[in-house]
């Protein structure tokens, strides 16, 4: 489990033992008693910022070291894949261990079919970058109705796939710049990328807040 998941699940739950003091004569010991203390809101805004910053900074050393062809390339793409884990487990506290792992399998697709894109597009395989294209599109959508089914009323589908889309294309424009040689373009796609995924994180953490008011002090 990462640091950030344990920090958010001892906050949802904790063992606290019962209020020392003597008993009388006929009374029974208190047993311990299992409490939900509040979440702090700004330390679960921050949690949320770091899992999906943690997405677009692994993102981006993999697409470096897979275009320069360097030896750390796996480890980049081991890493990478294990903060989609890191995002699933960090919704299960509110949605259940199912939802966890299905946002889990769709952000891992977001990941291996860009890592396709990559490939391909380096080899110069147009018609393999279109197929990856593509799947990669239609994966955005299901990430997007999926966090909508989980939040309508903050969530709504036609603004998550926006901003999924939005994603794709930040992102695919930092590899096709990377690809190309332009170091600045290269540059301002990561920083567009930065900006964009702060906000994204914000409205995710803001809208469980709304949905889930009784967690958060």
């Amino acid at each position: 489990m990462s640091t950030i998941l344990t920090a958010v699940a001892f906050t949802l739950t904790s063992l606290v033992a019962a209020p020392a003091g003597q008993p009388g004569p006929h009374a029974a010991a208190s047993p311990a008693v299992m409490v939900a203390p509040a979440i702090d809101r700004e330390g679960f805004r921050e949690a949320m910022r770091k899992l999906w910053e943690d997405h677009i900074t692994w993102t981006r050393l993999y697409i470096v070291s897979a275009v320069a062809g360097l030896p750390d390339v796996q480890p980049a793409a081991e890493r990478l894949l294990r903060n989609q884990a890191d995002i699933g487990d960090a919704i299960k506290p509110f949605y259940g261990e199912a939802a966890g792992a299905q946002l889990t399998a769709l952000l891992r697709q977001h990941i291996l079919i860009a890592a396709e894109l990559v490939t391909a597009a380096k080899a110069g395989n147009a018609g393999a970058v279109q197929d990856a294209s593509a799947r990669w599109d239609a994966n955005a959508v299901q990430i997007a109705d999926f966090l909508s089914a989980a939040n309508p009323g903050k969530w709504p589908a036609a603004a998550m796939r926006s901003e999924m889309r939005h994603h794709l294309e930040l992102t695919l424009r930092e590899a096709q710049a990377r690809l190309a040689s332009d170091w600045a373009g290269d540059i301002a796609a990561y920083d567009a990328i930065h900006l964009h995924i702060l906000g994204l994180a914000d409205a995710l953490s803001a809208g469980i807040v709304s949905q889930f008011p009784a967690k958060f002090d």
